[in-house]
């Protein structure tokens, strides 16, 4: 009798632990999950805020703020100059209830990468070329949002964080072959398209490439990163070699809208990158003093960016009233706007 209920002990036991690991099994994909995998609940956003143009890293982080209701933590590089005046621009206006952290930029990793010479000296700043070194910012997330200081976010910056990445991609662009027809007539005015506008074919090099002149490029100014993707691929010692190589035999000339931070990125990234909507890069509003964009097309853009030489904080510029919206005066006064005195007036009958 004894020898019969230890028996059936045995079973009952058997099958309760059969049971636990089948439970186990059914459910185990859904709970334990890769931790890249899982959604990140902070828009992680980085942009580079030089002193000379602090107004205008602060407006884009104004905009941002101002439409989304998501959790958005800011990274804000500069060189060690600026630090004291970016915390205080900070913290003495409405943006002191924003999450941020200052990082400080060492302009040294550049030494025998760039050369001192351009007809922009501001497209050789070393702030223009933090996008390079993504992974090697104190910067505790896989996804991010990387956007240059010339840009005002009209829609909610979650939208263009939840831009899905193709597989094995580690950023995703705006390319220039998705410009609207409007731009059309801008092409006239030097505005660079294609490769051929950005690297020297000239040089045995550039042709070595293999890539077509006439490609479309694309503006790395605003752009979404997989950094852990970036990191595995070893991008950021491509990009420097490119620096490198310009240093040493000058493939692309600095003397192009692009300066030389651009071209790197074109060729390392040349047919590795997402597609990002067109509305989310709506571009080249400040390659003329001249060239007005359709009301409409400007209300539809969820990013407006006036890469080019004319911004919306100087003068002349176009569009400057959908900059200055957003534009939060220096509480130190170090950053002022510069306007004609004609359109001072306008502003005060506005």
């Amino acid at each position: 009798m004894l020898a019969l209920l230890l028996l059936l002990l045995c079973l009952l036991l058997h099958w309760a632990l059969l049971r636990g690991n089948s439970t186990h099994t059914d459910t185990e994909p859904h709970v334990i999950l890769d931790p890249a995998l899982r959604a990140d609940p902070v828009i992680p956003v980085v942009l580079c805020a030089a002193e000379e143009r602090l107004g205008a890293a602060m407006a884009t982080v104004n905009s941002i703020y101002s439409n989304t209701d998501a959790e958005v933590y800011f990274y804000i590089v500069t060189l060690r100059d600026a630090v004291r005046l970016t915390r205080q621009y900070i913290e003495k206006t409405k943006l002191k209830h924003i999450k941020y952290k200052i990082l400080e930029f060492n302009p040294m990793v550049l030494k025998g990468k760039v050369k001192p010479e351009s007809s922009r000296p501001e497209l050789l700043h070393p702030l223009n070329f933090v996008r390079f070194y993504l992974p090697l910012l104190d910067i505790k997330h896989r996804k991010l949002i990387y956007l240059d200081d010339d840009v005002i976010v009209q829609g909610d910056i979650r939208d263009l964080f939840s831009v899905q990445l193709d597989h094995g991609h580690a950023a995703a662009f705006a390319s220039d072959c998705d410009l609207p027809q409007s731009h059309e007539a801008m092409r006239s005015l030097g505005m660079q398209t294609t490769y051929m506008g950005f690297l020297d074919y000239r040089k045995q090099q550039v042709r070595d490439l293999g890539i077509s002149p006439s490609k479309c490029s694309f503006n790395p100014g605003v752009f979404v990163a997989d950094v852990d993707e970036w990191r595995r691929q070893a991008l950021t010692k491509e990009l420097e070699r490119w620096l490198q190589q310009n240093y040493r035999h000058n493939i692309y000339s600095s003397a192009l809208v692009g300066g030389v931070a651009t071209p790197p990125l074109l060729i390392v990234f040349h047919d590795r990158f997402t597609r990002l909507e067109p509305q989310w890069n709506v571009r080249h509003l400040g390659f003329s003093p001249d060239a007005y964009y359709a009301e409409s097309e400007l209300q539809k853009a969820q990013l407006l960016h006036w890469n080019g030489p004319f911004k919306p904080w100087t003068s002349p510029s176009v569009h400057a009233e959908l900059w200055e919206r957003w534009f939060i005066p220096d509480p130190s006064g170090h950053f002022r706007l510069v306007r004609t005195a004609g359109e001072e007036q306008e502003e005060e009958e506005g």
